[in-house]
């Protein structure tokens, strides 16, 4: 009798992967040794979704809610999230000693983002020694600050926890109100930053830069993200300095000094970090719609970032400039982008906007809150960005699956996720005549 395997398409393996770990890591925080105190089933999904999307988003706290085990448990999915599933079961296969088929690379390729097969175990191994290596020098720089503050044990454990959870943009903490008794603290305010601005700023870019260390070198991908990065978190505190200077409950009590460094931190930490130094929970509407409309952008593509991500965002843009001026070819840096990123980049976009304004429709009828803080939360778990406004450990059962759906959709992507529900079409070379439709 002919046994026939089953084959899946790599957006269809993704996604099941994830609901096998999200089942797992459930199963493991709701053993007594993983938590102080009982929890239900909703929250301990809830965290583990949090921890495999890297959010950061919580409907407990975690330093006083998980005891060392449970925190170890939240430690591994967020590296195992932030480096992604088939990038942990690429090093076990390579640790037994056994060949990476060509199934596993095109598994890891979809994993990664990336354009091509070739190459891309070898892409791997650079990655996994930056991630490692990142997180290395950063539980090292952290260690210097914890150990003598909490002692050896619990400052190497806790350096070793922030600096896992900051490269791989999780956002989560063991402080109970995550870093803002470190506002003006720089040791921590730069090296956490650092951690998720390279984490979040695309590990293709990152090798680009390692191996070229030209900046005409580089592929016109890493020149945007390098480019745009530096733009968006420049702008992004300057109107949050501004926006917040006279705000008493964030910026208004605190030196000249710590202002500046807590707007940095906080305009960078929208690129789908999750820490805070500041109390979100009391920043201004203004501030509050325009943090939502930087986590909607979110990090790079191929990181540990959610979003919809810098490159369509400026695809998008670039796009609509060139209309503007009537041109044909969408032109950056001397050289013209294919319309298929562009409508790829429509597709994100629209996706991500119409999936998310229907969460927020239905969390305006199961939550008692404002529509901006919805936005704010519905937004935050879409960019897997993690911060809140103090909504979500009070949401509704019906809340708190709307924000696990959003933080998963945000996590495997709008393209991902509708290409493993559906069955994609092959293209064919029927042609069809052309009429126009009225617009605008």
């Amino acid at each position: 009798m002919r046994k026939h395997k089953v084959k899946m398409s790599p957006p269809r393996f993704l996604v099941m992967s994830f609901m096998i770990l999200i089942v797992l890591g459930t199963v493991l925080l709701e053993l007594p040794i993983s938590a102080k105190t009982p929890i239900s089933w909703t929250d301990s999904m809830f965290v583990v979704v949090s921890c495999l999307t890297v959010t950061g988003l919580s409907t407990v706290d975690p330093g006083t809610t998980f005891t060392v085990f449970g925190q170890v448990v939240m430690m591994c999915l967020i590296q195992i999230g932030g480096l992604s599933i088939m990038s942990l079961a690429i090093l076990v296969f390579t640790m037994l000693g056994r060949k990476i088929s060509l199934q596993n690379r095109f598994l890891l390729q979809h994993s990664l983002n990336q354009t091509s097969v070739g190459g891309i175990v070898h892409l791997w191994r650079k990655l996994f020694v930056f991630a490692i290596g990142m997180e290395l020098i950063a539980f090292i720089l952290l260690s210097t600050q914890w150990v003598p503050e909490f002692g050896i044990k619990k400052g190497l454990y806790y350096s070793l926890f922030h600096a896992v959870s900051a490269f791989n943009n999780a956002g989560f903490s063991l402080f109970p109100n995550n870093l803002i008794d470190y506002v003006g603290n720089p040791l921590i305010n730069f090296v956490i930053s650092s951690l998720f601005i390279f984490g979040g700023i695309g590990f293709t870019v990152a090798i680009d830069v390692w191996e070229n260390r030209s900046f005409s070198k580089l592929t016109l991908h890493s020149k945007l993200m390098i480019i745009g990065t530096i733009a968006i978190n420049i702008v992004g505190a300057i109107i949050i300095f501004a926006l917040e200077y006279s705000n008493p409950s964030t910026l208004a009590s605190l030196s000249s000094g710590e202002k500046l460094l807590a707007s940095y931190f906080q305009a960078v930490t929208l690129r789908t970090a999750g820490f805070n130094t500041i109390d979100l929970a009391n920043i201004t509407p203004s501030t509050a719609l325009f943090m939502i409309f930087l986590m909607f952008i979110g990090a790079g593509s191929g990181s540990t970032g959610g979003g919809i991500k810098l490159t369509t965002f400026l695809v998008i843009l670039f796009a609509v400039f060139h209309f503007l001026k009537g041109s044909n070819d969408t032109v950056i840096g001397q050289r013209s982008i294919k319309n298929q990123t562009i409508f790829k980049a429509l597709a994100i976009t629209t996706i991500s906007v119409s999936i998310i304004f229907i969460c927020i429709f239905i969390l305006s009828i199961t939550e008692q809150s404002s529509v901006l803080a919805l936005a704010f939360e519905a937004v935050s778990a879409f960019g897997t960005v993690g911060l809140s406004m103090a909504l979500t450990p009070n949401m509704t059962v019906i809340g708190k699956f709307v924000i696990m759906f959003l933080m998963f959709f945000g996590k495997v992507g709008p393209l991902t996720l509708a290409f493993s529900l559906g069955k994609r079409k092959l293209p064919t070379n029927i042609k069809y005549p052309k009429e126009d439709i009225l617009t605008g």
